[in-house]
Protein backbone atom coordinates (compact mmCIF):
# COMPACT_ATOMS: atom_id res chain seq x y z
CA UNK A 1 0.00 0.00 0.00
CA UNK A 2 1.31 3.49 -1.02
CA UNK A 3 2.56 5.97 1.91
CA UNK A 4 -0.19 7.91 3.24
CA UNK A 5 -0.19 11.39 2.37
CA UNK A 6 -2.20 14.53 2.83
CA UNK A 7 -5.01 14.65 0.05
CA UNK A 8 -4.55 18.06 -1.16
CA UNK A 9 -6.15 17.58 -5.00
CA UNK A 10 -9.67 17.38 -6.49
CA UNK A 11 -10.01 16.80 -9.97
CA UNK A 12 -14.00 17.86 -11.51
CA UNK A 13 -14.30 16.04 -14.44
CA UNK A 14 -16.99 18.66 -16.38
CA UNK A 15 -16.46 17.72 -20.39
CA UNK A 16 -19.53 15.99 -20.34
CA UNK A 17 -21.93 16.85 -23.58
CA UNK A 18 -24.99 17.06 -21.23
CA UNK A 19 -27.48 15.60 -23.79
CA UNK A 20 -29.95 14.84 -21.37
CA UNK A 21 -30.55 18.44 -20.46
CA UNK A 22 -30.51 19.42 -24.77
CA UNK A 23 -31.69 21.70 -25.82
CA UNK A 24 -30.24 23.78 -22.91
CA UNK A 25 -27.20 22.61 -22.55
CA UNK A 26 -26.51 23.58 -26.32
CA UNK A 27 -25.00 27.31 -25.20
CA UNK A 28 -25.01 26.43 -21.06
CA UNK A 29 -22.71 23.76 -19.88
CA UNK A 30 -24.90 20.96 -17.77
CA UNK A 31 -22.48 22.11 -14.55
CA UNK A 32 -23.23 25.29 -14.67
CA UNK A 33 -27.33 25.13 -14.89
CA UNK A 34 -28.22 26.86 -11.60
CA UNK A 35 -29.75 25.32 -8.21
CA UNK A 36 -31.69 27.89 -6.87
CA UNK A 37 -29.01 30.64 -7.57
CA UNK A 38 -25.52 28.98 -7.28
CA UNK A 39 -23.98 26.69 -10.50
CA UNK A 40 -24.25 22.44 -9.82
CA UNK A 41 -20.45 23.10 -9.93
CA UNK A 42 -20.18 25.81 -6.97
CA UNK A 43 -21.54 23.40 -4.67
CA UNK A 44 -19.15 20.35 -5.71
CA UNK A 45 -16.22 22.80 -5.37
CA UNK A 46 -17.79 23.90 -1.72
CA UNK A 47 -17.80 20.57 -0.65
CA UNK A 48 -14.35 19.85 -1.70
CA UNK A 49 -12.64 23.05 0.32
CA UNK A 50 -14.68 22.26 2.88
CA UNK A 51 -12.90 18.97 2.98
CA UNK A 52 -9.49 21.17 3.06
CA UNK A 53 -8.83 20.71 -0.72
CA UNK A 54 -6.19 23.37 -1.45
CA UNK A 55 -5.95 22.65 -5.73
CA UNK A 56 -9.25 22.28 -7.21
CA UNK A 57 -8.44 20.74 -10.94
CA UNK A 58 -10.94 20.93 -13.71
CA UNK A 59 -11.19 18.30 -16.54
CA UNK A 60 -13.01 20.65 -19.53
CA UNK A 61 -13.79 19.91 -23.35
CA UNK A 62 -15.10 22.17 -25.69
CA UNK A 63 -17.81 24.92 -25.31
CA UNK A 64 -17.01 24.72 -21.35
CA UNK A 65 -14.75 27.82 -21.33
CA UNK A 66 -17.84 29.83 -19.25
CA UNK A 67 -16.67 27.18 -16.18
CA UNK A 68 -13.28 29.16 -16.47
CA UNK A 69 -14.62 32.06 -16.58
CA UNK A 70 -16.60 31.78 -13.84
CA UNK A 71 -13.80 31.01 -11.42
CA UNK A 72 -11.99 34.20 -12.46
CA UNK A 73 -12.42 38.18 -11.88
CA UNK A 74 -14.98 39.39 -14.09
CA UNK A 75 -12.85 42.92 -13.87
CA UNK A 76 -16.09 44.63 -16.14
CA UNK A 77 -18.74 43.51 -13.29
CA UNK A 78 -16.95 44.11 -10.11
CA UNK A 79 -16.42 47.74 -11.04
CA UNK A 80 -20.30 48.13 -11.86
CA UNK A 81 -21.08 46.95 -8.45
CA UNK A 82 -18.84 49.05 -6.96
CA UNK A 83 -19.84 52.52 -8.38
CA UNK A 84 -23.47 51.39 -7.89
CA UNK A 85 -22.36 50.18 -3.62
CA UNK A 86 -23.54 46.94 -4.31
CA UNK A 87 -21.19 45.74 -1.47
CA UNK A 88 -23.21 42.79 -0.97
CA UNK A 89 -22.90 41.08 -3.83
CA UNK A 90 -19.39 42.13 -4.37
CA UNK A 91 -18.55 39.98 -1.51
CA UNK A 92 -20.29 37.21 -2.51
CA UNK A 93 -17.96 37.62 -5.74
CA UNK A 94 -15.41 37.77 -3.74
CA UNK A 95 -16.01 34.18 -1.35
CA UNK A 96 -15.99 32.43 -4.23
CA UNK A 97 -13.37 33.16 -6.28
CA UNK A 98 -10.48 30.38 -5.95
CA UNK A 99 -6.91 32.01 -4.30
CA UNK A 100 -4.74 32.54 -7.29
CA UNK A 101 -2.90 29.63 -8.51
CA UNK A 102 -5.91 27.46 -6.90
CA UNK A 103 -7.15 26.41 -9.49
CA UNK A 104 -6.14 24.81 -12.99
CA UNK A 105 -7.60 23.44 -16.39
CA UNK A 106 -6.57 20.78 -18.58
CA UNK A 107 -8.88 19.31 -21.97
CA UNK A 108 -10.02 15.80 -22.39
CA UNK A 109 -10.17 15.85 -26.18
CA UNK A 110 -12.17 13.29 -26.95
CA UNK A 111 -15.17 11.70 -24.81
CA UNK A 112 -13.74 8.89 -23.87
CA UNK A 113 -15.15 8.07 -20.49
CA UNK A 114 -14.63 9.09 -16.53
CA UNK A 115 -11.48 6.66 -16.43
CA UNK A 116 -9.78 8.59 -19.46
CA UNK A 117 -11.06 12.09 -18.21
CA UNK A 118 -9.29 11.27 -14.77
CA UNK A 119 -5.91 10.46 -16.47
CA UNK A 120 -5.77 13.72 -18.44
CA UNK A 121 -5.18 15.33 -15.00
CA UNK A 122 -2.01 12.74 -14.23
CA UNK A 123 0.03 15.88 -14.84
CA UNK A 124 -1.73 18.18 -12.56
CA UNK A 125 -1.95 16.06 -9.71
CA UNK A 126 1.13 13.98 -9.47
CA UNK A 127 2.71 11.52 -7.64
CA UNK A 128 0.15 11.98 -4.64
CA UNK A 129 -3.28 10.52 -3.38
CA UNK A 130 -6.23 13.16 -4.58
CA UNK A 131 -10.23 13.56 -4.96
CA UNK A 132 -12.32 12.53 -7.43
CA UNK A 133 -15.79 14.73 -7.07
CA UNK A 134 -18.58 13.78 -10.45
CA UNK A 135 -20.24 17.61 -10.66
CA UNK A 136 -23.16 16.21 -11.35
CA UNK A 137 -23.99 14.75 -7.72
CA UNK A 138 -24.66 17.57 -5.02
CA UNK A 139 -24.90 16.14 -1.51
CA UNK A 140 -26.11 17.16 1.93
CA UNK A 141 -25.36 15.91 5.27
CA UNK A 142 -24.08 17.25 9.28
CA UNK A 143 -21.02 16.56 7.04
CA UNK A 144 -19.60 17.08 3.67
CA UNK A 145 -19.16 13.64 1.95
CA UNK A 146 -15.11 14.65 1.20
CA UNK A 147 -14.97 15.41 4.50
CA UNK A 148 -15.86 12.04 5.69
CA UNK A 149 -14.13 10.24 3.06
CA UNK A 150 -10.68 12.56 4.03
CA UNK A 151 -11.24 11.76 7.64
CA UNK A 152 -11.66 8.25 6.79
CA UNK A 153 -8.58 8.28 5.02
CA UNK A 154 -6.80 9.35 7.73
CA UNK A 155 -7.64 6.12 9.63
CA UNK A 156 -7.25 4.22 6.47
CA UNK A 157 -4.64 5.24 4.03
CA UNK A 158 -4.70 3.28 0.54
CA UNK A 159 -8.03 4.71 -1.55
CA UNK A 160 -11.66 5.21 -0.08
CA UNK A 161 -14.81 5.31 -2.29
CA UNK A 162 -18.28 7.19 -0.67
CA UNK A 163 -21.31 4.58 -0.91
CA UNK A 164 -24.69 4.82 -0.29
CA UNK A 165 -27.19 2.34 0.29
CA UNK A 166 -29.43 1.14 -2.46
CA UNK A 167 -32.54 -1.28 -2.34
CA UNK A 168 -31.23 -4.76 -3.19
CA UNK A 169 -33.63 -5.29 -6.12
CA UNK A 170 -31.77 -2.36 -7.82
CA UNK A 171 -28.32 -3.30 -6.91
CA UNK A 172 -27.68 -4.28 -10.48
CA UNK A 173 -28.07 -0.64 -11.60
CA UNK A 174 -25.01 0.44 -9.78
CA UNK A 175 -21.52 -0.21 -9.03
CA UNK A 176 -21.63 -2.43 -5.97
CA UNK A 177 -18.86 -2.79 -3.49
CA UNK A 178 -18.61 -5.92 -1.34
CA UNK A 179 -18.25 -5.22 2.62
CA UNK A 180 -15.37 -6.18 5.26
CA UNK A 181 -14.70 -5.33 8.48
CA UNK A 182 -15.93 -1.94 9.91
CA UNK A 183 -13.15 0.93 9.45
CA UNK A 184 -14.82 4.62 11.64
CA UNK A 185 -17.41 5.37 9.32
CA UNK A 186 -17.51 2.57 6.93
CA UNK A 187 -15.45 -0.27 6.02
CA UNK A 188 -12.97 -1.86 4.07
CA UNK A 189 -13.93 -3.03 0.27
CA UNK A 190 -13.07 -6.96 -0.13
CA UNK A 191 -14.78 -7.10 -4.05
CA UNK A 192 -16.24 -4.42 -6.00
CA UNK A 193 -18.56 -5.57 -9.25
CA UNK A 194 -19.77 -2.92 -11.73
CA UNK A 195 -23.78 -3.50 -12.54
CA UNK A 196 -23.86 -7.06 -11.26
CA UNK A 197 -26.32 -9.53 -12.42
CA UNK A 198 -29.63 -9.94 -10.77
CA UNK A 199 -29.24 -11.26 -7.44
CA UNK A 200 -25.72 -11.58 -7.75
CA UNK A 201 -24.43 -8.30 -5.91
CA UNK A 202 -21.96 -8.57 -2.77
CA UNK A 203 -24.59 -5.65 -1.20
CA UNK A 204 -26.38 -3.46 -1.42
CA UNK A 205 -23.32 -0.45 -1.22
CA UNK A 206 -23.33 1.66 -4.29
CA UNK A 207 -20.42 3.89 -5.29
CA UNK A 208 -21.83 7.17 -5.33
CA UNK A 209 -19.55 9.53 -7.17
CA UNK A 210 -17.04 10.61 -5.08
CA UNK A 211 -12.95 9.01 -4.80
CA UNK A 212 -10.03 9.05 -3.23
CA UNK A 213 -7.37 7.45 -5.03
CA UNK A 214 -3.67 6.93 -5.05
CA UNK A 215 -1.73 7.75 -8.01
CA UNK A 216 -0.93 4.26 -9.17
CA UNK A 217 -4.29 4.29 -10.66
CA UNK A 218 -2.86 6.48 -13.37
CA UNK A 219 -0.30 4.18 -14.74
CA UNK A 220 -3.41 1.73 -14.91
CA UNK A 221 -5.79 4.22 -16.90
CA UNK A 222 -3.10 4.49 -19.54
CA UNK A 223 -3.06 1.33 -20.64
CA UNK A 224 -6.50 0.59 -19.61
CA UNK A 225 -8.29 -1.31 -22.21
CA UNK A 226 -12.35 0.63 -23.15
CA UNK A 227 -15.16 -1.25 -21.33
CA UNK A 228 -18.80 -0.16 -21.59
CA UNK A 229 -20.22 2.23 -23.67
CA UNK A 230 -16.77 1.62 -25.56
CA UNK A 231 -15.17 3.88 -23.11
CA UNK A 232 -12.46 3.94 -20.33
CA UNK A 233 -13.91 3.08 -17.16
CA UNK A 234 -12.64 4.26 -13.88
CA UNK A 235 -14.16 1.22 -12.28
CA UNK A 236 -12.24 -1.24 -14.54
CA UNK A 237 -8.87 0.94 -13.57
CA UNK A 238 -10.00 0.68 -9.59
CA UNK A 239 -10.64 -3.23 -10.02
CA UNK A 240 -6.97 -3.57 -11.08
CA UNK A 241 -5.67 -1.28 -8.06
CA UNK A 242 -7.66 -3.35 -5.75
CA UNK A 243 -5.46 -6.26 -6.44
CA UNK A 244 -2.21 -4.37 -4.76
CA UNK A 245 -3.82 -1.19 -2.58
CA UNK A 246 -6.47 -1.07 0.02
CA UNK A 247 -9.89 0.55 -0.59
CA UNK A 248 -12.31 1.53 1.91
CA UNK A 249 -16.29 2.69 1.46
CA UNK A 250 -16.91 5.44 3.76
CA UNK A 251 -21.09 5.20 4.08
CA UNK A 252 -22.30 8.55 3.62
CA UNK A 253 -26.10 9.11 5.20
CA UNK A 254 -27.30 12.37 4.02
CA UNK A 255 -29.00 13.48 0.64
CA UNK A 256 -27.98 12.96 -2.65
CA UNK A 257 -29.31 14.46 -5.92
CA UNK A 258 -28.18 13.46 -9.37
CA UNK A 259 -28.54 16.69 -11.02
CA UNK A 260 -27.46 14.85 -14.33
CA UNK A 261 -30.55 13.57 -14.63
CA UNK A 262 -33.87 16.13 -15.25
CA UNK A 263 -35.77 14.57 -11.90
CA UNK A 264 -32.83 15.01 -9.61
CA UNK A 265 -31.73 18.52 -10.70
CA UNK A 266 -35.66 19.60 -10.03
CA UNK A 267 -35.73 17.74 -6.65
CA UNK A 268 -32.06 19.77 -5.68
CA UNK A 269 -34.06 22.76 -6.52
CA UNK A 270 -37.13 22.50 -4.05
CA UNK A 271 -35.21 20.87 -1.04
CA UNK A 272 -32.15 23.43 -1.29
CA UNK A 273 -35.12 26.26 -2.07
CA UNK A 274 -36.99 24.58 1.25
CA UNK A 275 -33.96 25.10 3.41
CA UNK A 276 -32.96 28.38 3.02
CA UNK A 277 -35.49 31.03 4.97
CA UNK A 278 -35.54 33.65 2.54
CA UNK A 279 -36.86 31.30 0.00
CA UNK A 280 -38.86 28.57 1.94
CA UNK A 281 -41.88 31.21 2.77
CA UNK A 282 -42.66 32.33 -0.90
CA UNK A 283 -42.31 28.53 -2.35
CA UNK A 284 -43.73 26.46 0.15
CA UNK A 285 -47.42 27.59 -0.17
CA UNK A 286 -47.17 27.54 -4.02
CA UNK A 287 -45.51 23.97 -3.89
CA UNK A 288 -48.41 22.80 -1.35
CA UNK A 289 -51.03 24.03 -3.54
CA UNK A 290 -49.63 22.38 -6.95
CA UNK A 291 -49.07 19.23 -5.60
CA UNK A 292 -52.84 19.37 -4.41
CA UNK A 293 -54.03 20.04 -7.88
Amino acid sequence: MSEKRKVRKAVFPVAGLGTRFLPATKAVPKEMLTVVDKPVIQYVVDEALEAGIEHLIFVTGRGKGVIEDYFDIQTELEQTLRERSKTAELTLLADILPKAGMASFTRQQAPLGLGHAVWCARDIVGNEPFAVLLPDMIMRGEKGCLKGMVELYEQSGGNVLAVEECAPEVAHKYGIVGVGETIGEGFAINAMVEKPAAGTAPSNYFINGRYILQPEIFEILETQERGAGNEIQLTDGMLKLLKSQDFAGYVFRGETYDCGAKDGFILANVAFALSRDDIRGSVEGPLKALLAR
